[in-house]
């Protein structure tokens, strides 16, 4: 087996010699108390141990010659070797108990990287790691008290003990046998070299015969005088023994001019060069040249300082660059902010404004009511709006609302559909989830209800089951608007407004030729009304053509009403135009400081009433009588974008992810 370069076992060859010193033998105890308590470890002589190893050794008195065998091969070779002594490296110094293995303990072990430990003395096999086989390095107390080499146990792969198979955790260094071991007497490495076979050591008496121990070899072969050294001439030179070196240097022929590094290449032995010197030209320029070569010195000198400012002066520069950066980044941050508060403080003049407009309005509304009593009787009924409730579930704006019956219907931005029962407490009974985009549309027919979405899609839903029943591929863009009449069910889009079978879904017929998207669509018994940008178009619902167009002002249409004597929509900005049933417009109604999302129209017993929703988050009430606003409902934080009528009630979605409950309360004059 080759030896490693960094850790190997050697056995020496040699003659027996006459020595009486015995082997040592120790034992080492460690004992763990509480966990309060530090280990402690024991070093003692042991007598048995002695007896035994030499017993075992007299076992292979018949191992033929050139290994150690007897109790007195071993005893003997306690003493100096002879030159011809042989030190060789076992044939598996890895398995401790193989007869002349395991009994010729290593002599030389490698102690740091390239040294090589040769013991006087066989040591004992107590000092030898369980893991590696050879003395301990850096010996080190595991958890279950055993004790290793540090770097064994870092290295080791299986992490266990090999004598109880505990985890290996070094607990403290074993300072009791490092001192041990550093007791133990080795030969000078300088008195021994490699033997021809270029793996075993001869010892050389002709080199340094002294034996220091281990804790003092270093002191000893830093000044060891047959260390081998170079000469400080070195070209040509082979390499010499310390103790050489002086006389090595009388007759070295190698010694230089002291001015070669001026350009003299003169080299000779010592008195030569003596003599050399008396003529050299360098010489008589000496101090000119030393002069020279200082002041060079402090020239560079200056420049490496000089260099050294420069470098500080860049990393200032750098620090002052990245202050910079920070205060520019603290400046924008900054600017950030102010310009929040402005804005905030913007809206919130704005939002003053807008209830000083409703006040104001509702202030004037109430002179009116107060000056209703020459023109009404006092047995006349006055209608007035207030909220009841709110339904709380959505996690998004809600943005279309539709009633059928007991249950309200309401779309979201969180992609669902939820059902409400407004016949007892108004909570939420279902969820209905299948849209992956936001719900823009509903209507219902018969016992179906119709959802829009900004997935493109209509799915359709059965209201007994809550389940749904078919999934429409409706359009390439978002569905914004749906209604149904004679059996069919609209959707509207981007210029395009397509026609399905309410029973069998199938499209019957594509509309197109408009202008802009269709975000508002309403029915009656004969026609279809669909709003587009600045047009309404009126549609036959028997042959589904364009019977008529009225043309708005204010931008797209967003909501459509129709009431039996008035056509209504309402605008981007802000207005709701009005035209009688001969298509003649009559008037725009205005009052709201925002986007008139949608429109939706209840009879009472005052008249007709029309409910307009905004951006600006009011509802307003419109006389249909006289055109006039009767009231302004402010109840939610957000945009309000749809509304529903069902049983005398109104129903307000917003984007404040709640649905308004509003009723109706009706009073006499003669009752104030």
């Amino acid at each position: 087996m080759a030896a490693s370069n960094k850790e190997r076992n050697f056995y020496p060859e040699t003659t027996p010699q006459t020595s009486n010193s015995p082997v040592p033998a120790f034992q080492v105890e460690t004992t763990f108390g509480a966990s309060n308590f530090p280990p402690i470890t024991t070093v003692r002589h042991n007598e048995d141990s002695d007896s035994e190893y030499y017993n075992y050794l007299s076992s292979t008195a018949s191992t033929p010659p050139g290994t150690l065998a007897t109790r007195n091969t071993v005893v003997d070779n306690l003493g100096i070797a002879p030159l011809s002594s042989l030190l060789q490296v076992p044939a598996n110094p890895v398995q401790r108990n193989n007869s002349t293995t395991s009994s010729n303990r290593s002599l030389l072990i490698a102690d740091k990287e390239d040294e090589i430990l040769v013991f006087v003395e066989v040591p004992n096999k107590t000092l030898y790691c369980k893991l590696c086989q050879n003395i301990f390095h850096d010996p080190v107390i595991v958890a279950c008290g055993h004790t290793y080499c540090k770097r064994c146990v870092k290295v080791n792969t299986e992490n266990q003990c090999p004598v109880d198979n505990q985890k290996l955790s070094v607990v403290v260094a074993n300072i009791a046998v490092s001192e041990q071991i550093g007791e133990l007497f080795i030969h000078c490495k300088y008195g021994c070299h490699l033997a021809e076979d270029g793996v075993s050591y001869k010892l050389d008496l002709a080199l340094c015969p002294v034996t220091v121990k281990i804790a003092d070899r270093q002191e000893h072969e830093s000044d060891c005088d047959y260390k081998p050294v170079d000469c400080p001439n070195k070209a040509g030179c082979p390499q010499l023994l310390k103790k050489d070196l002086e006389d090595h240097l009388r007759s070295c022929n190698n010694v230089r001019c002291p001015h070669k590094k001026y350009g003299c290449d003169f080299v000779a032995t010592q008195e030569e060069l003596e003599e050399h010197l008396k003529h050299c030209k360098f010489e008589s320029m000496k101090e000119f040249l030393q002069r020279s070569e200082e002041k060079m010195s402090d020239m560079q000198l200056t420049v490496l300082q000089k260099d050294q400012e420069i470098e500080f002066l860049r990393s200032m520069l750098g620090k002052l660059a990245e202050r910079l950066e920070m205060l520019e980044k603290s400046v924008d941050i900054k600017l950030e902010l102010v310009e929040h508060n402005q804005s905030k403080i913007m809206n919130e003049v704005m939002d003053n404004r807008r209830e000083y407009s409703t006040l104001a309005e509702q202030i004037a509304l109430m002179n009116n009511r107060l000056d209703l009593g020459a023109t009404a009787g006092a047995f006349d009924p006055i209608s007035m709006f207030k909220c009841k409730g709110t339904c709380v579930g959505h996690q998004g704006p809600v943005w279309c609302l539709c009633a059928l019956g007991d249950f309200l219907y309401s779309g979201s931005s969180d992609k669902t559909v939820k059902v409400w029962d407004t016949s007892a407490n108004f909570q939420c009974v279902k969820t209905l989830e299948g849209h992956t985009g936001i719900v823009l549309a509903l209507c219902t027919y018969g016992k179906k209800l119709f959802s829009g979405s900004q997935d493109c899609n209509i799915l359709v839903w059965d209201i007994d089951t809550f389940e749904t029943i078919k999934c429409i591929a409706a359009h390439d863009n978002p569905v914004c608007t749906l209604t149904s009449a004679r059996n069919m069910i609209f959707s509207g889009s981007l210029k395009v407004i397509r026609v399905w079978d309410a029973y069998t879904y199938e499209m019957k017929q594509e509309i197109t030729g408009l202008n802009h998207w269709v975000r508002a669509l309403a029915a009656t018994a004969d026609y279809l009304y669909s709003g587009s940008y600045q047009t309404i178009k009126i549609w036959d619902l028997g042959t589904l053509e364009c019977v008529r167009m009225l043309e708005t002002s204010g931008g797209s249409v967003y909501s459509i009403a129709i009431t039996s004597h008035h056509i209504l929509c309402g605008t981007y900005e802000n207005c709701i135009n009005v035209w009688d049933t001969n298509y003649v417009h009559t008037t725009t109604l205005n009052g709201h400081s925002g986007t008139v999302y949608a429109l939706s129209a209840l009879q009472t017993a005052s008249g007709t009433k029309v409910f307009s929703a905004s951006y600006d988050r009011s509802l307003r009430v419109w006389s249909m009588d006289n055109m006039i606003c009767t009231q302004t409902l402010v109840r939610h934080t957000g945009s309000v974008a749809c509304l529903a009528v069902s049983r005398g009630r109104i129903f307000s979605g917003a984007v404040d992810s709640t649905v308004k409950v509003i009723d109706i309360y009706i009073f006499y004059l003669n009752d104030i």
